[in-house]
């Protein structure tokens, strides 16, 4: 990851040498071909109906002369499409390394570039290597161990603990606070809450994310209260997933009039790309193993019941609108399955 926010090349053991299209620094590097995901061509209009089912497959693209840096980031960058709109022409060929297309697409989504690729450039300068069950290695929830916790008194409850988690492999750190006086006789309340800047610290109006926040611990001080406690997972998992810098540029297509699932897609990334995974495994070092969980999302509860945690309860979490998330909450509840209450 650090190597492609470089723009240095990564090299797969037994695959190809790929060059990110979006920070590549060899500027006379070339190939005629590129590595895009399928939601991409389809914006480009290369991918038909099949492909599109499964926008976040690989796709291999051939053009007529060679691609560089400098014009790969106008085929790989949607907020360049008004200004380059005369692209190709382009041709889809067939894949032979699935595997390393895939982890590439993955890895770039990891390290918050674009998904897009040079294949085997010339001039491109030494490859790091990479092996695709590094990816597998680096996302082991079963790496994440307790760092350090203390006492925080926070505003919503003085009586409030913070615990911090580390992988060897990952630089995220995630951090849960514990909420009133942890009862093991007392199913916690707990609310899974993906890192968000923009919502939750500038309080943007674009989200509901800074709202949704400050309820879930005044919920969970109300708890404490009356001799509950609950539990909150702040998880550094920036824009479902796919990290600051590529949600501002979902933001970018936003303004110009797609919702957040297309304008996900038409950067080639996913909708959803959270890892519920790693919230199981921290309950999990915190000893709960049942929750009432604060959601409207019934993925989350499918999510972490598919690793072991029983929900005995989906508590709905649900604020007001305004005028500016009023169309990105329709579009969670058309699109991504979100309940009313």
């Amino acid at each position: 990851m650090d190597a492609l926010r470089h723009g240095w090349p990564v090299e797969f053991a037994g695959g190809p040498i790929l060059l990110p299209a979006e920070t590549g620094v060899a500027a006379c590097a070339s190939s005629p071909m590129m590595l895009i995901s399928a939601a991409r061509a389809a914006t480009l209009k290369l991918a038909n109906q099949r492909d599109a089912a499964a926008p976040h497959a690989p796709v291999l693209i051939r053009a007529a002369e060679p691609f560089t840096p400098a014009n790969a980031r106008a085929v790989a960058d949607p907020a360049l499409d008004l200004v380059f709109p005369l692209k190709g022409p382009f041709q889809a060929l067939p894949l032979d390394w699935p595997e390393e297309a895939v982890a590439a697409l993955e890895l770039a989504r990891r390290a918050g570039i674009l998904p897009a690729f040079l294949v085997d450039p010339v001039d491109a300068g030494e490859a790091q290597l990479v092996a695709v069950g590094d990816l597998a290695a680096q996302a082991d929830p079963a790496q994440l161990a307790i760092i350090t916790r203390a006492k925080l008194p926070v505003a919503a409850c003085e009586e409030t603990e913070i615990v911090a988690f580390r992988s060897p492999d990952d630089l995220r750190e995630h951090v849960a606070l514990l909420i009133g006086v942890p009862d093991g006789g007392r199913t916690p309340l707990v609310r899974l809450h993906s890192e968000c800047l923009t919502g939750d610290i500038l309080g943007s109006l674009k989200c509901d994310c800074g709202p949704q926040l400050d309820a879930a611990l005044s919920a969970m001080a109300a708890e404490a209260a009356g001799g509950g406690w609950g539990v909150l997972l702040y998880l550094r998992q920036e824009g479902r997933g796919i990290g600051l810098i590529n949600k501002l540029r979902a933001y970018r297509l936003q303004d110009q009039g797609f919702d957040t699932v297309e304008a996900n897609q038409r950067l080639g990334l996913p909708d959803e790309a959270r890892d519920f995974a790693t919230a199981a495994r921290m309950l999990e070092l915190l000893g709960v193993s049942t929750v009432r969980l604060m959601t409207n999302n019934p993925a989350k509860v499918a999510a972490l019941a598919k690793e072991g945690v029983e929900v005995l309860e989906r508590v709905p979490h649900q604020l007001p609108s305004n005028p500016h998330n009023q169309h990105y909450l329709n579009t969670k509840r058309a699109r991504s399955g979100h309940l009313l209450d």
